[in-house]
């Protein structure tokens, strides 16, 4: 039997956004896992396992900890699913294990709480009002002032998050905000009016020990069009000099919530008038960030939050100077997705590009948002890396040309 503890990885995901978070724990650590179902690809990565369909279903979630405790001591509780946050801390309390409290994963979770989190601490951030029907949304909107920003209060992922610019435009987004609602649920399940926020927007990546919080790399987001919100790319390079201007402005947005424990994925505006805070989220960064912080400055997030579920002092140490340009690929409209393909051996013979990976097949149907969302309108996304942020841009430029992608009109067939 193995003498390295084990870490319980709750909802580790699907293999191409998540799997190396699995890969690097278990690089480290014996896993254990509660799945929804049969496991597939994270088979030769597990140890031990249990199925648990329904995760919002607390006593068989607790029980399937439970069973696995009884089968061997397990040292620590992570997940990386945003949706699941607030049942896998409370399950880690109710094994005893070292984690941040229950009430703080609600107040990142919940954008109504962790506004006023803010409010309370000072942290910049944006005016925000709770808006349970369009009358409200209406009554907040001209409080704060056109433009605003209609959102779910417990959604990840830019899921429902869009821009009115007049009242004109209030009650369509009200009516998307509550349709990624209605779809993706959340802690809590109010419709938010925010003030608007210009400016670039970033997110700041956080490992916080004990109670301090500390920021190890600055994540530059690239978005489509107004009045939506979609990242499109993103690009992370060691040693960027905005880290030191936004690490004090995370940090304090991080202990405004109550974490003592954990990765934060810190959001911000870098407004005219300084940074300011759009949420702090309690895992590690979607979309690769993990991984490009990990190629750009050989920090293992995945790994240091399994240190930090078993209580010991991560290392963070960059052993790395490099960076990384994300690119996500979305269908160039509405359809059947006829051809999806990156030009023969490419990718292999440049040897600086990660996938492309791809989450739809020639022939299913995409569909782009308003109608969609960016489950159902993505069609894969990759990496390029370089020694410096300019190289890997156009690498990633390079690479784009020569992927190819069509869609046919499903109105028009």
């Amino acid at each position: 039997m193995s003498h390295r503890p084990l870490v319980l990885v709750v909802a580790p995901g699907d293999d191409i956004y998540r799997g190396y978070c699995l890969r690097q724990v278990a690089d480290a650590y014996d896993v254990a896992a509660i799945t929804p179902g049969p496991l597939t690809w994270e088979s030769p990565h597990v140890v031990d396992h249990e199925i648990v369909g329904d995760f919002d279903d607390e006593a068989a979630l607790l029980a399937a900890g439970q069973a696995l405790a009884a089968r061997r001591p397990i040292a620590g509780v992570v997940t990386w699913a945003e949706a699941h946050l607030t049942a896998v801390a409370r399950l880690a309390e109710h094994l005893g294990l070292a984690t941040t409290s229950v009430e703080s994963v609600r107040t990142c979770r919940d954008k109504a709480a962790s506004r006023a989190a803010f409010a309370h601490h000072g942290v910049p951030s944006a005016q925000s009002l709770a808006a349970p029907s369009l009358d409200e949304a209406a009554r907040a909107a001209s409080t704060i002032g056109y433009p605003v920003v209609v959102k779910p209060a417990s959604v990840g992922g830019s899921i429902g998050v869009i821009k009115a610019e007049t009242q004109e435009d209030l009650a369509d987004a009200y009516a998307f905000a509550t349709r990624g609602v209605e779809l993706h649920g959340g802690d809590n399940t109010v419709v938010l009016v925010e003030e608007y926020l210009s400016g670039e927007e970033v997110s700041v990546e956080c490992v916080t020990f004990q109670g301090v919080p500390t920021a190890v790399a600055v994540t530059r987001k690239e978005l489509g069009a107004e009045p939506l919100f979609e990242e499109t790319g993103h690009t992370l390079a060691a040693g960027d000099p905005l880290l030191a201007t936004v690490a004090p402005i995370a940090a304090a947005a991080v202990k405004a919530t109550g974490t003592v424990n954990g990765i934060q994925h810190v959001e911000l505006r870098l407004t005219p008038t300084g940074p300011r805070v759009i949420e702090v989220n309690g895992r590690i960064g979607g979309d690769w960030i993990g991984w490009a912080v990990w190629q750009a400055t050989g920090l293992s997030l995945p790994r240091i939050a399994a240190d930090l579920a078993v209580g010991q002092e991560p290392d963070l140490a960059l052993t790395r100077q490099q960076a990384v340009a994300i690119k996500v690929l979305y269908a160039p409209a509405s359809g059947t997705l006829s051809q999806r393909a990156i030009a023969g051996g490419f990718a292999e013979t440049a040897g600086w590009v990660h996938g492309p990976a791809w989450l739809f097949e020639e022939g299913d149907e995409v569909l782009l948002p308003p109608e969609g969302d960016l489950d159902s309108a993505r069609v894969g996304l990759f990496a390029t890396h370089a020694d410096t942020l300019e190289l890997a841009v156009a690498r990633r430029t390079v690479t784009a040309n020569h992927i190819a992608l069509s869609v046919t009109d499903s109105a028009q067939r």
